[in-house]
């Protein structure tokens, strides 16, 4: 029972506990039990806050007894990224650079949004050092591994939030996304995970790695994460990149119309993105995928958007990200950061100033690109990532002949250079039992598009969660 419980989604959390048939107590308890199962092996929790937890849970268990509680998802287990800011709890990044001893004493806005709900945090999950890679492991926390097959890697650098949503170590998670930090874990380890608009999900303090940093839940089903950006879209004064609030001041009800399916819609399909290679496998589960949205109405055509070339751009935008922030460090702190982030920050120093200003007039021109062709498609689908998880404790996968994670994630940061959102949907999985990502693009501004064309290829094709 107690793993039946953990596996509840928020969605079905939250009518028990209004009906008084379950215990907020009950569910965070179910998820602790996961994670002193789990974690040593996973290592998807760097801070579990177990005292903390359950005093919570208590308090929302009283709340529900009162018929008062505090917001959309009050009692439901939920964890935070170590990226996030979280009151009382350190942040420390993946990274030995960060004193764990000073006053935390504020919430991002995603966290402050989620509390005041009266989520139930259990604890902060595992990222790559500043979450500057494709893969979860750091100096700090060593590697995290993917539930399905420990000796893979779960993706990154939102790793540990998935991982620990897969297992039922939390309903929930925040994850943040620069290039595909929430898709690329979410199609490793087969959950969902959508990056929002840019801008959608207030965040504080920005990145460093500029705009191309997204905040975005985490979850084992599309409406808990339609319910998670109902909260989190919720505006914060902190972020002066935020897009006004979608209704009234406050987010738009994702939820409400999230099973109005696909019927009618003008769906695009680019199998290669532009010509990137894909593993057969992958290529298989995906175009079957797509098939299910013309079996449930939609219009689909393959069509590529023929997107001027997004690695380099990218690198630019990402690279220099990287150079400032190690820059911002002492000698001393910058001799105990990961080797790769190093060179990275290195490769992104050599960049001038002219060469900057240059690729952000080639990421107008990828949106632009992408505007247009939205003007015929209401929707583009590809897969999330071309290959299924690769060994763990590695950037790349071996005998490849990449250098870097954005050699093997084309798919993912075309879109946030774009700014648009895009979700990793699960859509089966390998003979050797790893799953596969679709991903699904929608145009600016359009995230409810996305959750909506992601719920009807759930309510199609259910998810499935490991054994464990």
């Amino acid at each position: 029972m107690t793993d039946d419980i953990a596996l509840m989604s928020a969605s079905q959390l939250v009518p028990l506990y209004r009906e008084g048939k379950l215990s907020p107590v009950e569910a965070v308890k179910a998820c602790l039990v996961r994670i002193e199962k789990h974690n040593a092996a996973l290592v998807a929790f760097n801070l579990v806050d177990a005292e903390h937890a359950l005093a919570e849970a208590r308090k929302s268990e009283e709340r529900w007894r009162l018929g008062a509680p505090r917001g959309r998802i009050d009692g439901v287990p939920t964890a935070i990224k170590d990226i996030l800011l979280t009151k009382d709890w350190p942040t420390l990044r993946g990274s030995h650079t960060i004193d764990p001893n000073q006053a935390w004493h504020e919430d991002a806005p995603s966290v402050a949004r989620l509390r005041e709900h009266g989520a139930v945090f259990i604890g902060k999950t595992t990222t790559p050092e500043y979450g500057w890679k494709g893969v979860t492991d750091s100096p700090l926390t060593g590697i995290t591994r993917n539930p399905w097959n420990p000796a893979k890697t779960p993706g990154g650098s939102s790793g540990g939030s998935a991982v620990a949503v897969a297992c039922g170590m939390s309903a929930l998670s925040l994850g943040t996304d620069g290039g595909g930090s929430i898709r690329i874990p979410a199609g490793f380890t087969g959950i969902y995970g959508l990056k929002p608009t840019f801008g959608r999900v207030p965040a504080y303090p920005a990145s460093p790695f500029g705009t191309v940093a997204h905040v975005g839940p985490m979850t084992r089903t599309v409406t808990d994460a339609a319910m998670m950006m109902s909260v989190i879209a919720e505006p914060d004064v902190r972020d002066w990149y935020a897009l006004p609030p979608a209704d009234g001041g406050k987010a738009a009800d994702y939820v409400a119309a999230l099973e109005r399916g696909v019927k009618g819609k003008r769906i695009a399909f680019s199998p290669t993105l532009g010509g990137h290679r894909v593993d057969p496998e992958i290529a298989k589960l995906v175009s079957d995928a797509v098939k299910v949205f013309a079996e449930l109405g939609a219009h689909v055509e393959e069509a590529d958007p023929q997107l001027p070339p997004c690695g380099a751009v990218f690198q630019a935008h990402w690279f220099t990200g990287a150079a400032n922030l190690v820059n911002s460090l002492s000698p001393e702190q910058q001799a105990m950061l990961d080797p790769g982030l190093r060179e990275v920050a290195a490769a992104g120093a050599k960049y001038s100033l002219f060469d900057y200003f240059a690729a952000v007039k080639q990421r107008e021109a990828i949106g632009l690109a992408m505007n247009r062709f939205h003007e015929n498609y209401e929707l583009l689908l590809t897969p999330a990532l071309p290959l299924p998880a690769f060994d763990a404790g590695l950037e790349w996968p071996a005998g490849e002949g990449d250098e870097r994670w954005t050699d093997w994630t084309p798919f993912s940061y075309p879109f946030n250079l774009t700014r648009q959102p895009a979700a990793s949907v699960p859509c089966g999985f390998t003979s050797a039992g790893l799953p596969a990502g679709l991903q699904i693009v929608g145009p600016l501004f359009q995230d409810g598009r996305v959750l909506r064309a992601s719920r009807a290829y759930e309510a199609a094709r259910p998810f499935k969660m490991p054994a464990m």
